[in-house]
């Protein structure tokens, strides 16, 4: 069971974002400043943040960037007020993962907070499970309920970064610039001979698909 710590000084938001994660089986932790949030820290294990920006005591900036100093890196989900861009962009600066403005809307939340544990765990892992088959970084296979592939690097980066972010689509040239640089003299077409290739090689395989979103790129379907 996941642990998530609530870190929100208003107390009828905090009780609901509280009640909301718990009937989401989540095991939920609550502080109502930064510096309660530290301390708690310090004797429990919590595997995301959910933190307001305006606090007493320790806000919402100083508790992340005291957390990234010491090279904690849990997932954090800032919730504010602010609207600004200059405040988002302070949010990010300081190491937030992911950004919300009040009013929270509490379904978006939950879908956020379940990205952000999804993709921390990959991190942690460097293995992506889908189903039967199971994407492994380090050894660049993917293994379909018994029969392991050993992938070409390009391929297997491809794969995985799709089925990293299911349901979101990448351009060709974003794909091009993240997994063959940005400094590359092959052209979109890559793109597509290598989809193509992969379509093929697990052509039986329900767990996943590559789906072509015409005008724009790709997107994993999981």
């Amino acid at each position: 069971m996941f642990s998530i710590l609530v870190v929100e000084d208003n107390s009828s938001l905090n009780k609901l974002i509280s009640a909301k994660l718990r009937m989401e089986t989540y095991r939920v932790f609550s502080a109502f400043d930064g510096q309660e949030a530290l301390d708690l820290l310090e004797h429990e294990h919590i595997d995301l943040i959910i933190s307001d920006v305006m606090m007493p005591n320790v806000d919402g900036y100083e508790l992340i960037k005291s957390l990234r100093t010491v090279g904690i890196t849990t997932p954090i989900l800032m919730i504010t007020a602010k609207d600004q861009i200059e405040d988002m962009e302070k949010g990010f600066n300081v190491g937030t993962d992911d950004y919300m403005i009040k009013p929270v809307n509490m379904t978006e939340m939950i879908l956020r907070v379940k990205a952000l544990l999804r993709r921390a765990k990959i991190a942690s892992e460097r293995k992506l499970r889908i189903g039967n088959t199971v994407l492994d970084y380090d050894a660049l296979t993917v293994e379909v309920q018994d029969t392991v592939y050993d992938m070409p690097p390009k391929e297997f980066y491809l794969l995985f970064k799709l089925l990293s972010n299911p349901n979101k689509i990448f351009t060709r040239l974003e794909l091009l610039d993240e997994i063959w640089g940005m400094d590359t003299e092959i052209d979109d077409r890559t793109i597509d001979s290598h989809i193509k290739k992969l379509r093929r090689k697990f052509e039986t395989c329900t767990d996943f698909e590559l789906v072509t979103v015409r005008g724009l790129g790709y997107k994993g379907k999981i």
